[in-house]
């Protein structure tokens, strides 16, 4: 029997291609991410492993099956971005990578975090009121899919 304990860890230069797979596919699916252009492994690498001071990864087995980024936005504030792997889900990935995440906001001293949900996105929508995020602010018509519909940006906040 193997072992499908999942494990949170930071991200690390060897996760970017797992990790730019699982963004691609997503984006390529449409609807639940206001990206819509694909990433490079540079690109992602950049955006990802360096510029955010919180990043990790989940992994199944060895595998990534997810990752997550906060972004420092001033003022104690945390932007979160989450992304679970949709060719072969794994089923609490999201709560296990969240509760880490978390943990290194509240170490580094945070005050919030904010995740910025189109409203398209009921899946992110409901997977971070699952974690305790509540509705705080709407953008309306903030973003524009690539087929000309707009959409509102929903913010939820979660104090730390």
């Amino acid at each position: 029997m193997t072992n499908t304990t999942l494990i949170a860890r930071p991200m690390a230069a060897d996760d970017v291609a797992a990790c730019v797979a699982i963004v691609n596919h997503i984006i390529a699916l449409g609807g639940t991410t206001a990206y819509e252009e694909p990433y490079s492994q540079q690109d992602f690498h950049d955006h990802y492993l360096v510029e955010p001071p919180v990043t990790n990864v989940v992994t199944q087995d060895g595998r990534v099956v997810g990752f997550q980024a906060a972004f420092d936005v001033g003022d104690g504030l945390y932007s979160i971005g989450s992304f679970t792997d949709r060719v072969a889900p794994v089923k609490g990935a999201g709560k296990v990578i969240f509760d880490k995440t978390l943990a290194d906001c509240r170490a580094r001293g945070g005050q919030a975090i904010l995740a910025k949900i189109t409203s398209d996105n009921t899946g992110g929508l409901a997977f971070y009121s699952r974690m305790g995020f509540v509705d705080w602010k709407t953008i309306p018509n903030d973003h524009t899919r690539k087929d000309g519909t707009q959409v509102d940006r929903i913010i939820k906040r979660l104090e730390l």
